[in-house]
């Protein structure tokens, strides 16, 4: 009789655990469509923007836990080569908070921060990244309300985007070498003192002027900045390639996935500048190394 009541008990806890291993599976296949958590780090200016943040702690206003706050006294000190040394590190999305255009602290400081940052976006993008990546508000002291709905929609966005191809490859430990080299040629063009000084010109020359009055139109502006942003980002390209081996022209072209011709052109404006130098032969083509930096 109690080997039978064994034998019923032990049925019977086999089917419970039959139950409760299906339904930890279930769970596990739950929690593998809702775990990805973006990586998302926001530098928010001391006067405005972390303290719209500070008063919507205090007023209890909800917004998502993903992002990671790092106060900084104006939003002009964030460089664009800071946001994409963030993005080469593994965040999946950038958040960037300032007084609103015409109160900042610092006078014109925000207005810097918009030039720079259109510059960044166009740069993330030559990289193959999403642009919608990285996101700039204006958010006053008074707005705790608002900095939590923008947060909300900003983690929402970047929860749509996805994981970035960066964040992907290094959580697998299976870096996606392509990826990992754009973002370095963008974070290295934007690092260009042709590119910074022109940037650090467009409010003036659009807004004031010349000493003589002249003004550039902004969509003037915008097509030569845009101009000036390619020509950095394939002679940044170039020269990573040379950094520890000489390379053919075809070589170059295809490391960096751009046009032999165009890779040619700007060989030939490198040499000039003794940045690039002929270094040998391979084959029929001749090869170059990187000259003075």
């Amino acid at each position: 009789m109690g080997s039978i009541v064994v034998a019923k008990n032990l049925e019977k806890s086999s089917k419970n655990e039959g139950k409760i291993e299906e339904k930890m599976f279930s769970l596990s296949e739950e929690i593998k469509q809702d775990t990805y958590s973006p990586k998302i780090i926001g530098f928010l200016c001391n006067w405005c923007t972390y303290a719209g943040a500070d008063l919507a702690g205090v007023s209890r206003f909800q917004y998502p836990t993903e992002i990671k706050i790092i106060r900084v006294m104006c939003s002009t000190r964030i460089d664009p080569v800071i946001i994409l040394e963030t993005l080469y590190n593994g965040a999946d999305g950038v958040f960037i908070g300032g007084c609103h255009l015409g109160d900042c602290h610092y006078i014109t400081g925000n207005y810097h921060t918009m030039h720079k940052l259109d510059m960044t976006k166009q740069l993330i993008e030559m990289a193959g990244l999403d642009k919608n990546r990285v996101r700039l508000e204006w958010i006053s002291a008074s707005e705790g309300q608002r900095f939590a709905n923008i947060v909300k929609d900003f983690t929402e966005e970047i929860k749509r985007l996805g994981q970035s191809p960066i964040s992907a490859s290094l959580r697998e430990d299976k870096k996606d070498e392509k990826i990992l080299r754009t973002i370095k040629i963008a974070k290295n063009a934007a690092m260009s003192f042709r590119l910074r000084s022109v940037v650090a010109r467009i409010r003036k020359s659009v807004d004031e002027g010349n000493v003589y009055g002249e003004k550039v139109s902004q969509e003037k502006f915008q097509q030569l900045m845009s101009q000036l942003i390619v020509e950095e980002y394939i002679r940044s390209g170039i020269l990573l390639t040379l950094e520890k081996n000489p390379k053919t022209v075809e070589e170059i072209a295809d490391e960096i996935d751009i046009p032999t011709e165009i890779i040619f052109k700007n060989i030939a404006r490198l040499w000039k500048k003794q940045v690039v130098l002929p270094y040998g032969q391979k084959g029929l083509s001749p090869t170059y190394m990187g000259g003075i930096r």
